[in-house]
């Protein structure tokens, strides 16, 4: 797959991802749970989960071993999720900036680092395995 056509489909499991992160951060933020930066990082989580299988499957095609690739894709996602609390409590917390507004600055930040991130590192293909 190209990386053109990779991102695309990474773009289009994010949406997906994107869907469990927001809807757990509005419903905490709304109903008064926790501040914006606390329920973006359990959005965050909920999201990471539906990301690993499917792009796993449909974007990178990996045949990499669980055990060498959820370990990688974890490093990874803990560092979108540093990012994103980082972010979110620069863009909200710091500027002022509705939580709404910040999240999306905030996501497309986070996607271009972890879309990178997963294709060199986390699901590439062992060396020697495949061209």
């Amino acid at each position: 797959m190209t990386l053109q056509r990779q991102f695309f489909s990474f773009s289009g499991v994010g949406v997906l991802a994107a869907v469990a992160h927001y809807g757990v951060l509005v419903v905490l933020v709304e109903t008064g749970t926790v501040g914006p930066v606390v329920a973006t990082l359990c959005g965050f989580l909920a999201g990471a989960g539906v990301s690993y299988g499917l792009n796993r499957r449909v974007t990178f095609r990996s045949d990499r071993p669980h055990r060498a690739a959820l370990p990688r894709f974890l490093a990874i996602a803990g560092i979108g999720f540093v990012l994103t609390g980082a972010l979110m409590a620069l863009f909200n917390g710091r500027l002022g900036l509705p939580y709404l507004p910040a999240q999306l600055v905030t996501t497309g930040i986070v996607l271009l680092w972890s879309f990178s991130a997963n294709r060199w590192w986390t699901f590439r293909a062992p060396a020697g395995t495949r061209p």
